[in-house]
């Protein structure tokens, strides 16, 4: 069986192009409607889970998928099967990203996937803020989140607000009318979420003991804090490991991400080649590991009592706050660094709102905008 689920996940990761919702979709088809491993309602609870925790979502629901049917070997074969193509196209990316930094032309589609990187964040920026910041209070901790990182920037800021935002969340947005369930319905996998825990507080005191540990812990911590999917990796990353590389990198590596099928989160798998250049392959499956380790451990410690977990109002209330912190973040990355590295001109503003609309107006597929911002970047560099 377990070889029969990495198959399954091994031939969409080749083919699931679109974010996250379009992976879920994709899900839906093949497990729910064409193979029937589970039923519409489990599908739907699995989904749920993936938004009420931090982590990559639809490689969540993936690893949920593959734990219902064959355990926890088939969630690892789920993750491996997804996963392996797109972190294959980021090594291949990223290797031929060093040998071809100098050249005039690369340079220009840098500069392109940089523009498109504007209109991506820009898109998930929105899209979040219509579903998290529905309320006067979401929309609060959203600007306060925005404004203290852009005033403040650093992962201690990020943290802080975001716990203010659990907590604020808990008494204003908690919903009073939830169901209560009583303590003997739930059943929580404690040991994950003490691995979770020891991993979290633990990595960084070793870190300072080999660049392969710090490495790992940097983006550990990421993946433990990205509420929201994919697009809230990049400032988390950028304020963890930013000084180490620089700026086109970051974006380099989140275009790719577009451009490639499957999680975005193998974003890390780009940045982590060029962290480790004395071992970039190692570095590049360390850091791998290491943003999706988080999610996957929570998933498998309150699988079995989401449901039970997510009716509680305070702790409903509590996510609902967090998710609008989020999205102040991303507000925050819009510019620094992803705008304001990225438009230099007037004519770079121009090429950012036509893909808008391809994006939004057209509905184009990504793969076609990373066309037209390839070709848009090659233009731009001969004017």
């Amino acid at each position: 069986m377990t070889l029969t689920i990495f198959k399954q996940f091994f031939l969409l990761g080749w083919i699931s192009f679109g974010g996250p919702a379009a992976h879920i979709g994709y899900f839906r088809q093949t497990f729910v409607e064409k193979l029937k491993w589970l039923s519409d309602e489990d599908y739907a609870q699995i989904v749920a889970l993936s938004q009420f925790l931090p982590g990559p979502g639809s490689s969540q629901v993936g690893f949920a998928v593959g734990y219902r049917k064959g355990g926890l070997p088939g969630a690892i074969a789920a993750f491996v099967g997804f996963t392996l193509p797109s972190i294959l196209l980021m090594l291949i990316l990223a290797a031929l990203s060093t040998q071809l930094t100098d050249a005039t032309l690369f340079q220009s589609i840098i500069h392109g996937l940089k523009l498109l990187a504007v209109v991506v964040v820009a898109d998930a920026t929105l899209g979040m803020f219509s579903n998290f910041c529905k309320e006067r209070t979401g929309i609060a901790l959203c600007v306060f989140t925005a404004v203290m990182l852009l005033v403040l920037p650093g992962i201690w800021t990020q943290i802080g607000v975001l716990i203010f935002a659990a907590l604020v969340g808990q008494q204003l947005l908690k919903k009073p009318d939830a169901p209560q369930t009583p303590a003997s319905a739930i059943s929580i996998s404690y040991l994950p979420l003490a691995i979770f825990a020891l991993l979290l507080f633990g990595l960084p005191l070793l870190a300072q003991f080999s660049g392969g540990l710090q490495l790992f812990s940097d983006f550990y911590q990421a993946g433990s804090l990205v509420f929201g999917g994919g697009h809230v990796v990049l400032p988390l990353l950028q304020t963890l490991v930013g000084d180490q590389l620089s700026t086109d990198t970051f974006l380099t590596g989140y275009a790719a991400a577009q451009a490639v099928p499957g999680p975005m989160f193998t974003f890390a798998t780009f940045i982590g080649y060029s962290l480790l250049p004395e071992m970039p392959v190692l570095g590049a499956l360390l850091a791998t590991a290491a943003v999706f380790l988080p999610g996957f451990l929570l998933v498998l410690g309150v699988l079995q009592s989401w449901q039970t977990l997510a009716a509680k109002p305070r702790l409903a209330g509590a996510v609902s706050g967090v998710n609008a912190a989020v999205v102040g973040l991303l507000l925050s990355a819009l510019y620094q660094p992803v705008f304001s590295s990225a438009v230099q001109q007037g004519l770079d503003m121009a090429l950012v709102i036509i893909g808008f609309f391809l994006l939004k107006g057209l509905k184009l597929p990504i793969i076609a905008l990373v066309a037209f911002f390839i070709l848009a970047g090659i233009g731009t560099g001969m004017v």
